[in-house]
């Protein structure tokens, strides 16, 4: 028997497991013990790997117009129709949907492919239904998509804070490390803000059941409330950030007493007041949001108040202190590196960061390329699938998600795939709500097949080590992106022959020019160059880091910001002015029910 580390797939915790092969099967699975993430613990669905396994149901050959043929036809046809649909449409006519299940390295072939050498903005991804709120608040508050916390902060609280967050269902391996941690230190406090009573709750010291989507007039309210008790980190704020008064000017808009906070959150004044005077009080304290917060039509805000209280009160950069946005997908983080929002380029650079577009331009070696990358953001996620409903985007490449499935308003969505001429599907089941739309259908390696990296959500990179060969003909999703870039006619830029060669090339670019007071570059924080010169060895032994990963911080860099310094221009943080919205879908007659999103933490079992 054989037993090998990798990492779970199933959501942001990125815990480790160790699986026991055993005559080409594996035949169970644990917590890596090792694993700084989850140190042995498994929820029960990691626990249950191994009995998701198997080739049953399997997509196993290409399909080209439901018609099963070799890999040479099928990316023949890819590479023809997709360059067909260039030349009658356009380079903006392409485009690409991708998935927080994706390995790193796929991601980040897929994304030079598409914006670098096809000359196209418009890939988006999955992640963008989840965290599209907590990067955009990071990177005008702090300067880039950097959680400045990590897993340990935790424990090390005195006061912890869940809000939008059902911790105990959506990321049980926490939720536990909190557990013990609070079982161990009776002085740390947890708060729960949710419009529902959860299982969270049973740790709780205090509950505050808002009003549904109240969470930005809560926040902003602590805001003013610190300012009126003299709670305020006054020398903080005056050494490393900007935009207090402006923020504060906002909160004041509103009625800030406490009876009118309490009202407007529909929430006990006395236990409002609570916690605040706790939040107020405690320097070690960590906010814990997730999709309660960040999927609103003012999920942006909602996470800048948050920011806003904690660097108003100099609770970031410490043991225990910060915001903590925890995500959803495994490699979510990991797809944001390499540019897998449509408002990216790669590494962490954006459209409107200066000198980007020049310098991905120039270490990708496309400036002989017509057109070369492309001057400004995309279609995002849902503007994506609309663009495609107006005839705009005739060709669809989606790998690793079912957006007939997952995005909102699936009717509209489905209809627009319908009409478009050619949609490109890289699947590893044989029978998805997705595949009657796709004209091309790609087999795609699985979980216990795939490898590569993946970065959980304290910036923590992982490997996802493949154990067993992919079924049938089925692929990994950046050997088929290679292929079909080499039938295009860009082989030489993608002439990779294991995943470590992309990786060892992503790192490379997250260092390019990345040095702060240097003519011509930046200091953005993700950076793992130190890890550019791995051999396949040295890959493919790679233990579980945090990035930023650099030749001062060769192990690894557990928080951010700890010496005060932001990753904006002038180094100062930014608190921004939050004017607090409800929801834009109000409750009546006719529609009389709330919807919450939110998991379900265990498996159904069916009769």
């Amino acid at each position: 028997m054989q037993q090998a580390r990798t990492t779970c797939p199933y959501c942001g915790v990125g815990c480790g497991v160790t699986a026991d092969i055993e005559d080409g099967r594996i035949t169970g699975v644990e917590g890596d013990g090792d694993h700084p993430a989850n140190y042995g613990r498994l929820c029960v669905k990691g626990s249950a790997l191994a009995e998701t396994l198997g080739d049953h149901g399997r997509l196993t050959r290409p399909r080209v117009d439901g018609v099963e043929v070799d890999w040479d036809t099928a990316l023949e046809a890819v590479a023809g129709r997709l360059q067909a649909t260039r030349e009658r449409a356009g380079d903006h006519a392409v485009a690409a949907y991708l998935s927080g299940q994706l390995l790193t390295e796929d991601y980040y072939v897929a994304n030079k492919l598409f914006k670098g050498f096809l000359g196209t903005p418009h890939l988006d991804t999955n992640s963008r239904l989840c965290m599209a709120s907590a990067v955009a608040a990071y990177k005008r508050s702090l300067g880039a998509d950097a959680v400045p916390c990590c897993y340990e902060d935790l424990e090390e609280a005195e006061l912890l804070v869940l809000v939008g967050s059902n911790l105990a269902w959506n990321h049980p391996v926490l939720y536990q490390r909190l557990r013990t941690a609070k079982s161990r230190n009776p002085l740390m406090r947890v708060v729960v803000i949710d419009p529902r009573v959860t299982d969270s709750c049973e740790i709780a010291d205090l509950y505050l059941g808002l009003r549904p989507g109240s969470d930005a007039r809560l926040f902003t309210g602590l805001l003013a409330w610190m300012a009126d008790k003299g709670r305020l980190d006054d020398v903080y704020l005056g050494k490393h950030t900007d935009g207090l008064d402006a923020a504060l000017a906002a909160a004041r808009e509103d009625d800030v007493s406490i009876a009118a906070i309490a009202a407007d959150c529909d929430v006990d004044a006395e236990r409002l007041e609570t916690f605040f005077y706790w939040f107020a009080s405690q320097l070690h304290v960590v906010t814990l949001y997730s999709q309660g917060i960040n999927q609103s039509s003012s999920g942006t805000d909602k996470c800048q108040a948050i920011i806003n209280c904690h660097l108003a009160g100099g609770k970031i950069g410490l043991p225990g202190a910060g915001p903590f946005s925890i995500t959803g997908q495994p490699n979510a983080m990991g797809g944001r590196e390499v540019g897998g929002l449509a408002n990216q380029l790669a590494a962490h650079m954006d459209y409107d960061s200066p000198g980007a577009r020049d310098r991905v331009t120039r270490f990708w070696a496309t400036d002989h390329l017509t057109p070369t990358l492309p001057e400004a953001p995309g279609h995002k996620a849902v503007a994506l699938f609309e663009a495609i409903e107006r005839g705009e985007i005739q060709a669809l490449w989606v790998m690793a998600t079912n957006p007939a499935v997952s995005l909102p308003d699936a009717n509209r969505v489905r209809a627009a795939l319908e009409t478009c001429p050619l949609v490109i599907v890289s699947e590893c089941m044989a029978d998805t709500d997705l595949l009657p739309y796709a004209d091309i259908v790609l087999p795609a390696s699985s979980w216990s097949e795939k490898d590569g990296t993946v970065t959980n959500s304290e910036r923590r990179i992982s490997r996802q080590r493949g154990m067993l060969p992919p079924p049938g003909e089925a692929r990994h999703d950046w050997w088929i992106v290679c292929e079909a870039a080499r039938r295009l006619g860009f082989g030489e830029a993608f002439d990779y022959g294991h995943p470590g060669e992309i990786f060892a090339e992503h790192a490379r670019l997250s260092g390019f020019e990345n040095a702060p007071g240097q003519p011509g570059h930046e200091a953005r924080p993700f950076d793992i160059s130190a890890l550019a010169g791995l051999e396949r060895a040295g890959y493919d032994a790679l233990a579980p880091i945090q990035w930023p990963v650099t030749a001062e911080a060769p192990r690894g860099t557990a928080r951010l910001f700890e010496d005060g310094r932001f990753a904006t221009a002038d180094g100062r943080a930014r608190l921004l002015p939050v004017r607090p919205r409800g929801p834009e879908q109000a409750l009546s007659a006719a529609r009389p029910l709330r919807l919450n999103t939110g998991r379900v933490r265990d498996p159904v079992a069916h009769p």
